[in-house]
């Protein structure tokens, strides 16, 4: 399929396209996940200090917060095909229990004497893996929830609620974390905080009265390895959407070292002082949050092709900016435009890939999108670390920017171009 369709995919759930916000399971299912990702970003703040109050290792807690995201590389293929095979509400209920009793048992080992390093590896590892099989249900359930109509919209309220979370998480964790003298003792609050939220999705979910897969005909049982190459093959087999994973690939490749070097460029080049910094990330937050509400609106004005390479070159503008920023102001428009831009283009993509997917190949196809574009994150940002050194943040942020340039010109040359 080499264009976007504007006719309904014949998977369609078949239901009547009433609005979001008179779709009770759809408000239930996205007012337990605002709550959650609340509680998510609480403890992603109190991981650091809390280890850093144990051990006073920043190397513990760079590897503890690595931890958490390794099983997205370990776990993300197998999971998209057992979320193809088993019942996506009682896979996320589970994993929601799983990180309830996983963040509880912190604060509670930390109450009794007992926590201690190996502890909170496990915790980091067990809840990294129910967030994989979590979030691969989820997303493979939402053409389900909504109508086709309304998917773009409410991928785009769920993006938007993380940009949120990112934006009053780490606030409400620092103030929970501040209510007590001991930094140790705070950070556990907040674990117990994010436990908490992850009951508060369960019941959500429990109340939820629509299916989250259609009614599955008997198919032929294949080896968990033959599955997962079902789902990789449909994503290659299709024109756009391989273009697609390549060009994802790249731009995650390229600009996922930029916080690192906004922040090396802030302090080593600028001596912009840590509040200001402060400042300057937390537009990244406000511009996700914009570019959430915009998206829907920018979906059905613009073509898909436009909307992809377009987001692409103004990525390019914006790395370029920050490049030869030299006060916070610029260096704030710089990380707002960048965070601005990733709903827009995930949005676009996401609804049009949900689309096209048949529902029994959701998970697999979900999660193999996932493993090849996420896992070029760890090698760009390990070699944007590495190159700091020798070049300095402005010749780094000036290569990203030339890199997304030319890759917005590579891919004005396929079927993208026309979509």
């Amino acid at each position: 399929m080499n264009q976007i369709q504007t006719t309904e995919p014949e998977h369609n759930n078949g239901r009547p396209s009433r609005p979001l916000w008179r779709n009770r399971d759809f408000l239930l299912l996205w007012n337990g996940q605002t709550i959650s990702t609340l509680g998510t970003n609480m403890s992603t703040l109190a991981l650091p200090l809390l280890v850093l109050a144990l051990t006073h290792s920043p190397a513990q807690a760079g590897l503890l917060t690595a931890t958490r995201l390794l099983p997205y590389l370990l776990f993300s293929l197998p999971a998209g095909a057992l979320v193809d095979r088993w019942d996506r509400k009682a896979v996320m209920i589970c994993c929601d229990l799983v990180r309830w009793f996983a963040l509880g048992s912190v604060p509670l080992a930390f109450g009794l004497g007992h926590l201690t390093l190996i502890h909170l590896y496990v915790v980091a590892l067990v809840e990294g893996t129910a967030y994989v099989f979590f979030s691969l249900a989820q997303i493979a359930a939402l053409p389900q929830v909504v109508s086709s109509a309304h998917l773009p919209q409410a991928y785009a309220l769920d993006t938007t609620t993380e940009y949120i979370g990112t934006l009053l998480g780490p606030s409400l964790g620092g103030f929970l974390i501040g209510l007590v003298p001991l930094v140790a003792l705070g950070a556990s609050l907040a674990y117990l905080a994010d436990s908490i939220s992850y009951l508060v999705s369960v019941l959500s979910l429990l109340f939820i009265r629509v299916s989250f897969q259609m009614k599955r005909t008997a198919r032929n049982k294949f080896a968990l390895r033959e599955e997962i190459a079902e789902g990789l093959r449909f994503l290659w087999q299709r024109p756009l959407l391989r273009t697609m994973v390549v060009l994802t690939m790249v731009v995650n490749f390229l600009l996922s070292p930029v916080t690192l070097v906004v922040i090396v460029l802030v302090h080593g080049t600028l001596y912009i002082d840590v509040r200001t910094l402060g400042i300057i990330l937390s537009a990244g937050g406000v511009g996700g949050v914009l570019g959430g509400i915009i998206a829907p609106w920018i979906r059905t004005r613009i073509r898909f092709g436009q909307v992809i390479i377009g987001s692409v070159i103004v990525w390019g503008i914006a790395t370029l900016l920050l490049a030869f920023a030299s006060s916070p102001f610029w260096l704030a428009s710089g990380v707002g435009v960048t965070s601005l831009m990733w709903p827009i283009y995930g949005v676009v993509l996401v609804s049009y890939r949900l689309s096209l997917t048949p529902d029994y190949l959701q998970g697999r196809v979900n999660s193999a999108f996932r493993f090849l574009s996420y896992g070029s994150e760890p090698l760009g940002a390990a070699l944007g670390g590495v190159l700091l050194v020798p070049l300095g943040p402005r010749v780094v942020l000036a290569l990203i920017a030339a890199g997304l340039v030319l890759s917005s010109f590579v891919v004005s040359c396929t079927a993208l171009r026309k979509a």
